[in-house]
């Protein structure tokens, strides 16, 4: 990865007229992105925030109603699909029923009119990379979903596009294979060097593939930076729910300490020095799971509501004080304490982070 920007997108915002009515919906109100080339950048939200609308929109699908989209350095903001140097992999992959493999991947090649000698070097060079030579004469519906998004990838990247585009490409996998594809679609990735914009819901995907993730709600950007230093130092409760599990516990005022970036809070009846962000007065503290953990010579209790057991960890539903937390124990997976007992608790407080409420 270089510092040159495959990708700028400039103050743009996606108006959608409202039915019955002379108003109009910002499904992207004002988002500003620099992506450097080789970086895998995930838009990540819930339903509705926006990131399809964006991805789109650097597609070419969709065409912003403000603002620009460069391509290394071209303003390609009214151009059609056909005329920007883009790939994108769909949520249903989108191969074509009566093409077999090798005829799927060579299909963007050919529309470029590259000769035949290139198509089947390159055809044959991305099969390799991907894995799937053995499929090239097999229809789609030969071949499993793996195999598919395999075909898919290969097809999108067989062009060298500027940018490529993932729109939830995982999402029609089951558990155990979307978790072992989304490692292999980084590794090619990255081994490409190519460009890339990924869309998804799914958190734990994002952590795991993502150089930089954008945290998107109600079509604009609430957060950007490396999945670590999101889930460390989130600027708000959203942002912090939506970035791994999360506990809060209300804080109905909090003093700043001068110099420093903590304040000092109230939380179970303890008042405790907290890392906050700048603009905190009132809010939640944020405890994330694994940083509780049991401690027999603790004044605080807590008191067992469940616990679940996952191989390498269980999770503990806790109540304290009439407030339910979730902590998880990593190693002693032996000892599970049982339903209903009393136990002694701690938190790592250099963790814990004072935010503002905005759930």
């Amino acid at each position: 990865m270089n510092d040159n920007f495959g990708l700028e997108i400039q103050d743009v915002k996606k108006a959608f007229p409202v039915f019955g009515s002379k108003e109009e919906f910002f499904a992207v109100n004002g988002i500003n992105l620099k992506v450097k080339e080789g970086e895998l950048v995930t838009f990540l939200g819930p339903s509705g925030c926006g990131k399809t609308t964006m991805l789109r929109m650097v597609a070419g699908f969709e065409i912003p109603s403000e603002g620009n989209i460069i391509l290394g350095g071209k303003d390609v903001t009214h151009l059609p699909p056909n005329k920007r140097n883009v790939g994108m992999m769909f949520q249903s992959y989108a191969l074509f029923p009566h093409l077999d493999v090798f005829e799927n991947i060579a299909y963007g090649l050919q529309i470029q009119k590259v000769s035949e000698n290139e198509i089947k070097k390159r055809v044959v060079d991305m099969m390799d990379l991907m894995k799937i030579t053995e499929y090239a004469n097999r229809m789609p519906n030969q071949i499993s979903g793996g195999q598919q998004q395999r075909v898919a990838l290969a097809r999108a990247v067989v062009t060298k596009p500027q940018v490529l585009l993932f729109d939830e490409p995982l999402s029609n996998l089951d558990a155990k294979l979307r978790e072992y594809m989304r490692d292999e679609l980084r590794k090619i990735q990255m081994e490409i060097g190519i460009t890339s914009l990924y869309v998804t819901h799914d958190q734990s995907e994002a952590m795991a593939i993502s150089d930089r993730v954008v945290i998107m709600r109600s079509g604009i950007i609430e957060q950007q930076g490396t999945n670590q230093d999101i889930y460390s130092n989130p600027v708000n409760s959203f942002v912090a729910n939506f970035m791994g599990k999360a506990n809060f516990v209300d804080v109905k005022s909090a003093k700043k300490i001068s110099g420093t970036e903590k304040a000092e809070a109230e939380v179970f009846g303890k008042t405790l020095s907290i890392k906050c962000t700048p603009d905190f007065e009132t809010g939640v503290c944020l405890i994330r799971p694994e940083d509780i953990h049991f401690d027999s010579a603790s004044e605080l209790k807590a008191r067992v509501v469940h616990a679940s057991y996952f191989g390498n960890m269980v999770e503990y539903e806790l109540d304290i004080q009439g407030n339910r937390l979730y902590m998880t124990e990593f190693g002693n997976t032996t000892n599970i304490i049982p339903t209903g007992s009393s136990v002694g608790v701690k938190f790592n407080i250099e963790k814990m982070r004072l935010l503002p409420d905005k759930r």
